[in-house]
């Protein structure tokens, strides 16, 4: 997935560039994205005054990283589905005091930009589809595609060497692939972005390309809620917008799974990351975490990164499930229809610490011990991930265990609705988790997730789900047995689910984070 906006030489670039940015060589390699190309032109003198005057932000969000995802991922994880529900609940609580930046490296700044990117693309992120063929044919019989093919082995590389290849690369292929992903309806929705801001309204003009140093005031906060560490000068960018504008940084801890966990990444990812949190950590001046466990985490390790934190990590509840609108309704596209009733399901990236190796095993087991019959499909539903050769070549070897497991890859939000709605149950065996957002996925549509009890899986799945030892094969596969023999144990549990199971809200989210950005907030909730 490229760079939203679409091409350098669209009609709507303001004619009063730079003379650098003249020349779209020039303009390639010193890599401005197109939102800054179409800067407005900057009011001065009262006119400027004015218009700052009438923007009454207090949060600033930093989204790049979003951005910077869908330059090589074709679908969001759990990251981008949390940020982004958290962005739009934020917005519907405190409307007009909630803006969105970018990072502008040639002026070495953060930049303004409208809800409207942000929104437009994770809707292509969300919907897009993946590969056009039948779920029921195992992947393995089928040659990807080369655009596939290219982004597994660009995974796999270290990422101190794939974060600057992918650097040299974007900028010329980052438009292209926005157009052929995009369909009518969203590449309209990208010539309104691209429109010029001029004759907009003054504050609208103002908050569209910006500079955050000057229209940022002390006492705003900037908010980092998504996963920015692909940036390695990142404290230090902080570090001058703090200064110029005087502003807070309030930072969401997703996990320290590269720190806490280091066999499960890549060692360039190890390395990056830990460089990352330990020049952004000192700059903070607030964090937040998605779970108790990950608050514990981050208290635990930020000595080991040389930091002591101002204070303890807030630990925030997590919507439940999708928004209401990236869910949809059920989407039965011709690779979901293929499947065969009653699956189980296992929605993840496919990589080592998600543990799909453990439920590979696992179906090899029952099958072994039991009727094929009495053992339901288990489907994959994500991307192929990291750290899996392995596994995959494993599965190639045995035809996908006869066609017992199958893989529906890069689905869409729409076809992951139909996914939840048709599965028998969840699975999610994951070794180490900052949260588990498939876990509380399943108990909102009403299905029972066995799932692992290792760190902060029983905090999302709570009583509704049952719970194993990653590490322990015999100990899931006696579990899975018992329900795959006990329909009974599946529909008492799906009728406690629906009679107690609270989901929580994406506002309920954003009311947490606003009160503990309340300058008496210090306590964990």
């Amino acid at each position: 997935m490229g760079r939203l906006p679409g091409s350098h030489r669209h009609a709507g670039l303001s004619p009063r560039r730079p003379r650098w940015d003249r020349n779209p060589w020039h303009r390639r390699t010193h890599r401005v994205s197109p939102f800054y190309d179409r800067t407005v032109p900057r009011p001065s003198g009262r006119d400027r005054a004015a218009s700052l005057q009438e923007v009454r932000v207090t949060f600033w969000i930093d989204v790049e990283d979003l951005f910077e995802y869908a330059l090589v991922n074709r679908r969001p994880s759990g990251i981008q589905r949390l940020s982004y529900e958290l962005y739009r609940a934020l917005l519907a609580e405190r409307p007009g005091e909630v803006a969105f930046c970018r990072h502008d490296r040639i002026r070495d700044t953060m930049r303004a930009v409208p809800w409207s990117d942000v929104e437009t693309l994770f809707k292509v992120l969300s919907h897009a589809e993946g590969p056009p063929t039948a779920s029921g044919v195992p992947a393995g019989a089928r040659p990807p595609g080369q655009s596939g093919a290219v982004r597994r082995l660009a995974s796999r590389l270290p990422a101190d060497i794939r974060l600057p290849l992918g650097e040299a690369v974007r900028s010329q292929s980052s438009a292209l692939r926005a157009g052929l992903r995009a369909g009518r309806g969203t590449l309209a929705a990208l010539r309104r972005i691209l429109r010029p801001a001029a004759g907009r309204p003054p504050d609208q003009a103002v908050a569209e390309g910006g500079d955050l140093k000057a229209l940022a005031r002390p006492g705003d906060t900037l908010l980092i809620l998504g996963s920015p560490w692909f940036r390695t000068d990142y404290g230090a960018l902080l570090q001058r917008v703090k200064q110029a504008s005087g502003v807070s940084v309030a930072l969401l801890v997703y996990d320290l799974i590269p720190v806490a966990r280091p066999e499960f990444c890549d060692p360039g990812l190890v390395r990056t990351f830990t460089a990352w949190m330990a020049s952004t950590l000192p700059v903070v001046d607030r964090f937040f975490a998605i779970s108790r466990a990950s608050a514990a985490d981050l208290e635990r390790l930020a000595p080991q990164l040389g930091f002591s934190l101002p204070g303890p990590a807030i630990a925030l509840p997590i919507g439940s499930g999708f928004g209401q609108e990236q869910a949809g309704a059920p989407g039965l596209t011709p690779r979901v229809a293929a499947l065969p009733p009653g699956y189980a399901l296992f929605v993840s990236t496919i990589e080592a610490r998600k543990n799909h190796l453990m439920a590979f095993r696992a179906w090899r087991r029952l099958l072994d011990t039991m009727p094929a019959e009495e053992v339901p499909s288990l489907v994959f539903a994500g991307r192929v991930g990291w750290m899996v050769a392995d596994l995959m070549q494993q599965l190639e070897n045995c035809g996908w265990l006869a066609g017992k497991v199958v893989l529906v890859e890069d689905p869409s939000d729409t076809e992951l609705a139909a996914l939840y709605a048709g599965c028998r149950f969840t699975l999610f065996p994951s070794h180490y988790e900052g949260w588990g957002l498939p876990v509380t996925e399943s108990l909102a549509f009403g299905k029972v997730c066995i799932a692992s009890s290792s760190t902060s899986i029983p905090e999302a799945g709570g009583p509704f789900c049952l719970y194993h030892d990653p590490d322990d094969v015999p100990e899931a596969v006696a579990l899975l047995r018992r329900v795959m023999s006990s329909p009974e144990k599946i529909a008492a549990l799906e009728a406690r689910i629906g009679r107690e199971f609270q989901p929580v809200s994406w506002s309920a989210t954003a009311r947490a984070l606003l009160a503990g950005l309340e300058p008496a907030a210090g306590t964990r909730a």
